[in-house]
């Protein structure tokens, strides 16, 4: 099968599109055609070898993709060859693999994919959908009534929020930095939109929440926006960072005058008790139709680098896949 591996860490070009052999699935394992991989920020930190989690080399970037059914393994009743099923890494905590035309994963960390969802959508469920439901409930404790700001609200983890946000009776405001990321934020249900490329654009969050700040906000981009948030916030607020690239100066006395929570959150701490209910309600809202997966970006899987690129851009709108 053709496969993207990396040999070596670096930069995007160290992903390689190389010849390998079949995956051959052992007990209680199923191998799976990709359909679609999904890509994601974690992706390229990995690959440049300064992640948490770092793999034996050479390795097979992604965890995240939906497929069918290729072949299982002795003690597999759960799936038949032919069954449409995704992978993700909040079902196995594996992050390598899914960049591939098979990938072989164990069948509980497999699920069923309706015929209504499509390969590429389903590569939205394990990293994006997740994120931004851990953020907001299990981490972030949103309430019916309250504000959200999402910043950095057009990527696949934003778009996923503003959708989870508003399922769950929430305001939301969500920013974006170019014209179609800020009418793609609009149209997936925010009740304003920001442009984080203007000179006082924290104004209008303020300004729509009568003065007192949103009292949850989901950061993508924390080495930049932290202190900016810290002042925003409401009192008694609550921020959550999903993405950081550096280090910030903050000022602590603001969150003690606050009594702002800062918290921060990486998916694989989750519990398998505790994903287990998010994958039941992110399923349950595609199913009735309020959860939409946005994909922005359909490559090929040759062009993996290119998406490596793609996915830190400014400007992100919705999700970006691979297919094979």
């Amino acid at each position: 099968m053709k496969a993207i591996r990396t040999h070596s860490f670096g930069g995007p070009e160290v992903l390689q599109l190389d010849e390998v052999d079949d995956p051959v699935p052992g007990p209680d394992e199923v191998v799976i055609d990709v359909g679609a991989a999904g890509v994601n920020p974690a992706d390229t930190y990995m690959r440049n070898g300064t992640y948490a989690i770092v793999p034996d080399l050479p390795y097979i970037p992604g965890g995240d993709a939906g497929g069918i059914v290729a072949a299982i393994g002795a003690g597999v009743d759960t799936y038949s060859v032919g069954d449409r099923v995704f992978v993700g890494t909040a079902l196995s905590f594996d992050l390598t693999g899914c960049y591939a035309e098979k990938v072989k994963r164990k069948a509980s960390e497999v699920l069923p994919l309706p015929s209504s969802v499509s390969f590429a959508a389903a590569a939205a469920f394990g990293v994006s959908y997740t994120t931004a439901h851990y953020s907001l409930f299990e981490r972030g404790g949103a309430r019916a009534g309250e504000t959200v700001f999402i910043h950095g609200a057009s990527g696949s983890v934003g778009t996923s929020a503003i959708q989870l946000a508003k399922r769950a009776e929430l305001t939301v405001i969500g920013s974006g930095g170019t014209a179609k990321g800020l009418e793609l934020v609009l149209a997936e249900g925010a009740d304003l939109a920001v442009d984080h490329t203007k000179e006082g654009y924290l104004e209008q969050v303020t300004h729509f929440t009568g003065g007192k700040g949103p009292e949850l906000i989901l950061e993508m981009l924390a080495d930049v926006n932290l202190a900016a948030d810290m002042d925003l916030a409401a009192k008694y607020g609550r921020i959550i960072i999903i993405g950081n690239r550096g280090e910030i100066t903050i000022s602590p006395r603001v969150a003690m005058m606050k009594e702002l929570d800062i918290r921060g959150i990486a998916l694989w701490n989750a519990t398998p008790e505790q994903i287990a209910p998010m994958m039941k309600d992110i399923l349950a809202g595609v199913a009735d139709g309020t959860l939409r997966p946005i994909i922005g970006k359909e490559m090929p899987l040759a062009d993996a680098a290119e998406a490596h690129v793609a996915v830190l851009q400014p400007g992100a709108y919705g999700k970006i896949v691979l297919i094979p």
